[in-house]
């Protein structure tokens, strides 16, 4: 891979969760400076001041040439890239508090499909914060903030509209613990970053249950099977699901005890209702808000997927969760 002759020298990060402020420092590792925006000003001055960020990293320094603010306007100002990692749900609100976002690339690290108009992030970014989409580029792959947090090895996906963005936004995660595929199948890597999360609150209620690893297993292969027919039938590359923004996303989501989505399932298969679930995670589960939005988005385009049906019934419609685990795996024999 060839990267461009430089590197952004300021990069905005927008959302000062565990991801955002994580990959900020991954940022900071690979040579740019950055300024990371925090809803709260209490979160932004204690990054500012004491280099931590209690709430979302507690048992983590800071560089301190990270800076912080709460205005959007200043963590904007003059800056060569932009990164957002706010969460699918609130991301338009945010944006629209804004003019617009500057006329420079933008990479998205949120994973979700916006309920009530089943958008991708990418599509959100570009009607909400006035990206060009040729401007807009993805990440996604096995990124469990806490372990790159602690500077563990990984590999991740970036994708572009094109090859030489795609490149671009991989100098910009030059740190030497993350390494950066490039990629163009945009809708691709957004889909299965998305719905892996949905299927992760599956296998979490399924371990939570007590079920065993053949259990967990099928799951994540039937899951896989149908976050490709989604991901093809809205124009994504079907060897994108096959690689680690589809396989290997989905694998260290629905297995790891570090995913937020892995244990709201667990929670539910223990017998928590979605409310207190939630509320045990204590940070945002995507997978919750999303799997309505790709059910519905499923239905309009005719593509069958039994595990997203049975998650909505259950965080959706408060179905119990015994009886739509055992409606699912007795459903009639049909080819694989």
């Amino acid at each position: 891979m060839t990267a461009p002759p430089t590197t952004p020298r300021r990069l905005a990060v927008l959302g000062a969760g565990s991801w955002g402020t994580t990959f900020a420092r991954v940022l900071v590792d690979g040579g740019s400076e950055v300024v990371l925006w925090a809803r709260r000003e209490e979160v932004a001055r204690e990054i500012r001041e004491q280099h931590r960020n209690h709430a979302y990293l507690p048992d983590h320094s800071l560089p301190a040439t990270i800076h912080s603010t709460s205005d959007l306007g200043e963590a904007l100002a003059g800056v060569d890239g932009v990164v957002i990692a706010i969460p699918a749900q609130s991301l338009r609100a945010t944006l629209a508090t804004h003019t617009a976002l500057p006329e420079v690339p933008v990479l998205s690290l949120t994973k979700g499909i916006e309920r009530g108009t089943d958008a991708r992030i990418s599509e959100v970014i570009a009607a909400a914060g006035g990206a060009a989409p040729e401007r807009i580029g993805v990440l996604s792959g096995p990124n469990l903030s806490a372990e790159i947090a602690e500077r563990r090895p990984c590999a991740s996906v970036v994708a572009a509209p094109s090859q030489q963005l795609a490149e671009a936004f991989a100098a910009w995660c030059r740190a030497p613990y993350l390494r950066a595929y490039t990629s163009t199948d945009v809708v691709g890597v957004e889909i299965a970053g998305a719905v892996k999360n949905v299927i992760a609150i599956a296998v979490g209620a399924a371990v939570g249950l007590g079920q065993g690893h053949n259990t967990t297993a099928s799951l994540i292969t039937r899951g896989l099977a149908e976050i490709t027919r989604l991901g093809v039938a809205l124009g994504g590359q079907r060897e994108t699901f096959a690689g680690l923004a589809g396989m290997g996303d989905l694998v260290a989501t629905c297995a790891s005890p570090l995913s937020r989505n892995h244990r709201l399932g667990l929670a539910l298969g223990r017998g928590l209702d979605v409310e207190a679930a939630a509320a045990e995670v204590g940070q945002t589960a995507e997978g919750v808000a999303t799997a309505r939005a790709v059910a519905d988005l499923a239905a309009r385009l005719g593509v069958d997927m039994p595990i997203t049906r049975a998650v909505v019934a259950v965080v959706d419609r408060g179905e119990s969760i015994d009886e739509v685990t055992t409606a699912l795996l007795s459903r009639s024999v049909r080819p694989e």
